[in-house]
């Protein structure tokens, strides 16, 4: 299963959207790199929160969400790519960002946040980027 070791990681100016996640040290493939924390909630409050714009709501289970919106929870300056250099895996009981190929030290970290409508668009650069931040599934 993926090697679990400190990741030392910084958070930064991003060319995809604002501030980004990028990696202060080389990374091997599947490498668990950091885990995705923050408060547990209900899929009530989950609707609630994104409706006034919470952009940090990470789908957990068919209970539960986390609301990732914490301090404590430097995953959070991960950005969508539709060509991503991660996969996010849930274990029983957290996320953990995976490395899904070798990574250079300065790398900006991203995953395919898997949003199931057009409703964002994307920005990532990559060179089959679909416009929106979705799925490949719906492309």
């Amino acid at each position: 299963k993926g090697r679990i070791m400190k990741v030392r990681v910084q958070v930064g100016k991003s060319r995809i959207a604002g501030q980004g996640l990028f990696t202060l040290q080389d990374i091997q493939k599947d490498t668990r790199i950091i885990r995705y924390v923050g408060e547990r909630i209900s899929k009530a409050e989950s609707t609630k929160r994104i409706a006034e714009g919470n952009v940090y709501i990470f789908t957990f289970s068919g209970q539960y969400d986390i609301d990732g919106n914490v301090l404590s929870n430097t995953a959070r300056y991960i950005n969508h790519s539709c060509d991503p250099n991660c996969i996010t895996e849930l274990t029983r009981r957290s996320i953990w960002v995976i490395a899904l190929r070798d990574m250079q030290v300065g790398e900006e970290l991203t995953f395919n946040y898997r949003y199931d409508e057009k409703k964002h668009r994307c920005h990532c650069g990559a060179s089959h980027c679909c416009g929106y931040i979705l799925d490949e599934y719906y492309w």
